[in-house]
């Protein structure tokens, strides 16, 4: 029967800043699993469908296409909200947009024959995500699975199962994937799905979304100044502080780095802190007075200055917590790309 091997990178995103005070967030394992045991777990997948998806899906010929994709996502996503009951959280919805930014990354590694956080543009997931108009903290799982032994719907769908669950199987210290999955703040995912040849590539993007953002341009010259309005989603939590991270234009990257490098991604050390603005009369503990508007009702105002002459990409991050003696964690974040026209 064969070995399929399965390889799995994970980015925990900004909350891991909160929660770990740490910014080494690559975590790359790698499992064998023999094909005969592999089949026999895979079984119950497929039979826990609805009996119209199975009459869809029992197939054994043909190939994986984009028509499975929104049977494969629902029944990945059935896996993750179980998951998450057993640990007693939330159950996560389905992100349409999100599933879109996983696809495009899923199939750059796909046709590139590579794993990584990076894609040949050289974009990290949150420059992915946050560029292409996503206001959501994020965090990223992605998996491969090399010499998969069919590429007809039904296999491709066990194999989607199997790489899923080789990351919730993590045991500590090499967990990073299932901290992931069972982040408890998390409220929605979107999930990526790439076939090449025999080469399957699964990206997983799973948000925090806890802020509304009015619209805003993703792109603006250096030096100039952005206005970020929005208002909170949920009564109980409040905005109560805003990180701003520059960071150079990335370059682009070749495929033989990517193969050698499933690097770790990280945010830089140096960034701006800024504050609500405390009420007239009053400051803080050294002198100052805040930063940014904000209202009880929830609403907010956050004026950023795009600092750096050079050209670059500005990520903002919004923190956000129920109350002043929480630790807090990441409930929303931006990219902004500065650059001359």
């Amino acid at each position: 029967m064969g070995l399929l091997k399965l390889t799995c990178l994970s980015f925990p995103g900004v909350n891991a800043w909160a929660t770990e005070k740490s910014f080494n967030w690559g975590n790359t394992h790698v499992t064998m699993i023999e094909r005969r045991s592999f089949l026999k777990t895979s079984v119950p997948f497929v039979l826990g469908l609805p009996a119209l998806l199975r009459a869809q899906t029992l197939i054994e010929r043909g190939r994986f296409s984009d028509e499975q994709l929104p049977l494969a996502r629902e029944q990945l996503l059935k896996m993750v909200n179980a998951e998450r009951a057993d640990a007693g959280l939330s159950q996560l919805k389905l992100d349409d947009f999100a599933g879109e930014v996983a696809n495009r990354h899923a199939r750059d590694m796909a046709t590139g024959g590579f794993l990584n956080h990076f894609g040949r543009d050289g974009l990290k997931p949150y420059y992915r995500y946050g560029l292409a108009g996503g206001t959501d903290a994020v965090q990223e799982n992605c998996s491969s699975a090399e010499d998969i032994g069919s590429v007809s719907p039904l296999r491709v769908l066990n194999d989607l199962h199997d790489m899923h669950q080789s990351m919730i199987d993590e045991v500590p210290p090499r967990d990073g994937h299932r901290k992931t999955i069972l982040f408890p703040y998390h409220t929605h995912v979107g999930f990526g799905i790439a076939l090449q040849g025999r080469s399957l590539r699964l990206d997983e993007l799973y948000l925090a979304r806890y802020l509304q953002l009015d619209p805003f341009d993703t792109k603006a010259k250096p030096k100039s100044t952005v206005i970020l309005t929005g208002k909170h989603l949920t009564s109980n939590h409040f905005l109560f502080g805003v990180d701003v991270c520059f960071e150079p234009l990335p370059a682009s990257l070749s495929v033989d780095w990517l193969r050698q490098n499933p690097r770790s991604i990280s945010l830089p050390d140096a960034f701006v802190h800024l504050r609500p603005k405390v009420p007239a009369g009053t400051t803080y503990a050294d002198g100052g007075t805040g930063d940014f508007d904000w209202k009880p009702a929830g609403k907010f105002r956050v004026r950023v200055s795009l600092s750096k002459s050079e050209p670059g990409i500005y990520t903002i991050i919004f923190w956000i917590r129920k109350s002043p003696k929480d630790k807090g964690f990441v409930g929303a974040q931006v990219c902004i790309e500065s650059r001359e026209s």
